[in-house]
C-alpha cells in the first residue's frame, strides 16, 4: 500500500528540526559557558615606599621681626667690661661674705666660746644654734663697728665720688681689717705663716694680708679654747662635788647629771654667767 507524499516527509521534517535544535545549543552553551566563568585576580603590583622629605624651616623676614638687645652701660665697651667685672666681684663677695665673716672678725672666738657655756652647763640644745649664732652676729657687728666706719669712710666715700679707682678703694678697705688682725696675733703664728711665704723680715705695714688672715684664725681658736678651759672649771668642780657626795650616800644608780645640772644652773643664774662671759668676750678684743 502506498503513503501519500505528505506523509512520507514528516519524518524527515521532524528529524531536520531536532538536528538544528542540537546545533543550536551546541552553539549557544559554551558562549554562556565562557560569559559565566569569573575573571582571573590580576597580581597586584607592589609600589617602593619613598623616603620622607625634609621638612623646610620657616623664613621670617620682613620688618615685623622681633629683635632684643642686652646692654649693659651707655654703649662704651669700656664702660660694660668694668661694669660686668664689678658685678661679679659683688656676687662673689656676697657668696664669700659668711666665710669672711668667720675668718677675718671676732666671730670666730665668740661663737666657740658661746658653744662652750652651753656644753659646760649640760644642756646641748639650749640655747638652740640659730640663737647663739645670733648673739655671736650682735657682737660681732658691735666690735666691728670701728673697723667698718675707717673702712667706710677711707674706701668706700672716695670710690663712689670717683676720686679713686676700685684697686685703690680695695688697698684702702683691707687696711684697717689687716691692722685689726695684727693686733689681735700672736707673734709666734704670724712669723710661721710669714716664713711660710718665704716673705722674710718685713714691717707690720708691709706683712702680706694672706699670710695675716691664716695667723689670725688660729690666733682665735687659740684664745677660745683657753677661755673655754676658764669656763669649764667652776661646772667640773660642781660635778666633783655632786659624785662625791652621791657615793658616800650610796646612791650610786642615781645619774649625777641629773642632781648637777640644776645646780649649774643655779650658779650660772646667781653670778650673772651670761653677762661675765660677754663682758670678758668684748673687753678681749680692747674695746
Amino acid at each position: 500500500m502506498n503513503r501519500p507524499p505528505i506523509l512520507t516527509s514528516i519524518p524527515h521534517a521532524r528529524c531536520a528540526c531536532i538536528l538544528a535544535f542540537v546545533l543550536l545549543l551546541a552553539l549557544v552553551l559554551p558562549a554562556s559557558a565562557q560569559t559565566a566563568r569569573p575573571a582571573a585576580p590580576t597580581p597586584a603590583t607592589l609600589v617602593a615606599p619613598t623616603m620622607p622629605t625634609q621638612p623646610t624651616q620657616p623664613t621670617v623676614s620682613g620688618p615685623g621681626t622681633p629683635m632684643v638687645n642686652l646692654q649693659i652701660g651707655n654703649g662704651d665697651d669700656r664702660q660694660n667690661v668694668s661694669s660686668v667685672i664689678q658685678i661679679v666681684f659683688v656676687m662673689t663677695l656676697l657668696t664669700l661674705a659668711p666665710s669672711l665673716i668667720m675668718l677675718m672678725t671676732s666671730f670666730t672666738r665668740i661663737v666657740i666660746v658661746l658653744a662652750f657655756i652651753r656644753t659646760a652647763l649640760g644642756v646641748p640644745s639650749a640655747p638652740a644654734n640659730q640663737l647663739l649664732i645670733g648673739i655671736a652676729l650682735i657682737l660681732t657687728f658691735f666690735i666691728m663697728s670701728p673697723v667698718a666706719d675707717r673702712i667706710y669712710n677711707d674706701a668706700i666715700v672716695p670710690y663712689q665720688a670717683g676720686q679713686i679707682d676700685s684697686t685703690t678703694a680695695l688697698d684702702r678697705g683691707r687696711q684697717p681689717l689687716k691692722k685689726f688682725m695684727i693686733s689681735h696675733v700672736r707673734p709666734a703664728e704670724l712669723d710661721f705663716f710669714i716664713g711660710l711665704g718665704s716673705s722674710g723680715a718685713v714691717k707690720p705695714a708691709d706683712i702680706p694680708f694672706a699670710s695675716v688672715v691664716p695667723a689670725f684664725v688660729v690666733s682665735e681658736l687659740r684664745t677660745a679654747f683657753q677661755m673655754g678651759f676658764l669656763i669649764f672649771i667652776p661646772f667640773m668642780v660642781i660635778d666633783f662635788l655632786v659624785g662625791s657626795v652621791l657615793m658616800s650616800m650610796g646612791m650610786m644608780m642615781m645619774p649625777p647629771t641629773m642632781v648637777s645640772m640644776p645646780l649649774k644652773l643655779l650658779l650660772f643664774v646667781l653670778v650673772d654667767g651670761w653677762m661675765l662671759v660677754i663682758r670678758s668676750l668684748v673687753q678681749s678684743f680692747g674695746i
